[in-house]
């Protein structure tokens, strides 16, 4: 694709999210009502909206972000090295406060991008509507009031793989596969991080998991430029 964006100024991430509420009945009245008309069209008459909660955790009103994992490109010896880290906890309005200010000591300038797979469309507003809802001040990388679609400082590798074809869906699994890339999907999926979240209650498994979707994305966009994939030795956690 010949992309010019400097490797080293992009921040990749991905996040995970479950249901607010571990089951349908600890919601009110009131938000079992809103949720019955959020999802009516997606359900249609297949599922009630109490079948439906599980799914709960893909709105942000609804949801809630369990973990940021994301990673970095720095140079060491005239070679790319990858540093990941993950802000992760019950406490939602902690981690979204410390991503905030990673992204505004370190990723604040004009040059500075974010990185996702279907980030424009989930990860990135996701992030966004619950900073809001948590009463904290936008970085200025989620702020996109005013912004033309050409000064959105976002790259969504899903977008780049549609080339126009909007309509076109392509998980991060199965790019991954086309592309060569070690699968990032070798123990848990996203259906079942609510499950492992609150039965399991296993967040270091979710933070592993959340952590390789962060490094495909890293490697998705290095494959999209024709180079060559970073190895594990040159992967570290920070």
């Amino acid at each position: 694709m010949n992309l010019t964006y400097k490797l080293n100024n992009i921040l990749f991430l991905d996040i995970e999210t479950v249901p607010q509420e571990e089951s349908w009945e600890q919601l009110s009245k009131e938000m079992q009502g809103l949720f019955e008309k959020k999802t009516q069209y997606q359900r249609k008459e297949e599922f009630t909206a109490e079948q439906f909660y599980d799914r709960a955790g893909i709105w942000a009103e609804f949801g809630k972000i369990i973990c940021i994992s994301v990673g970095y490109f720095v140079d060491v010896d005239t070679k790319k090295q990858l540093r990941v880290t993950s802000f992760f906890g019950d406490d939602e309005h902690k981690l979204l406060t410390e991503f905030k200010v990673l992204l505004d000591k370190h990723f604040a300038k004009k040059d500075n991008i974010l990185c996702a797979h279907n980030g424009k469309e989930f990860d990135f507003p996701f992030i966004a509507r619950r900073m809001i809802i948590h009463k904290i001040d936008l970085p200025k990388k989620l702020n996109l009031f005013g912004k033309k679609p050409w000064e959105v400082p976002h790259i969504d590798t899903l977008e780049l793989w549609k080339f126009g074809d909007f309509k076109h869906y392509t998980s991060l699994k199965l790019l991954t596969s086309i592309l060569g890339i070690p699968s990032p999907k070798d123990d848990i999926d996203g259906s079942e991080v609510a499950a492992v979240y609150y039965k399991e209650k296993n967040l270091q498994r979710i933070v592993a998991y959340c952590e390789k979707d962060t490094i495909a994305v890293a490697q998705i966009l290095l494959r999209f430029n024709n180079e060559d994939l970073i190895e594990d030795k040159d992967i570290v956690s920070v």
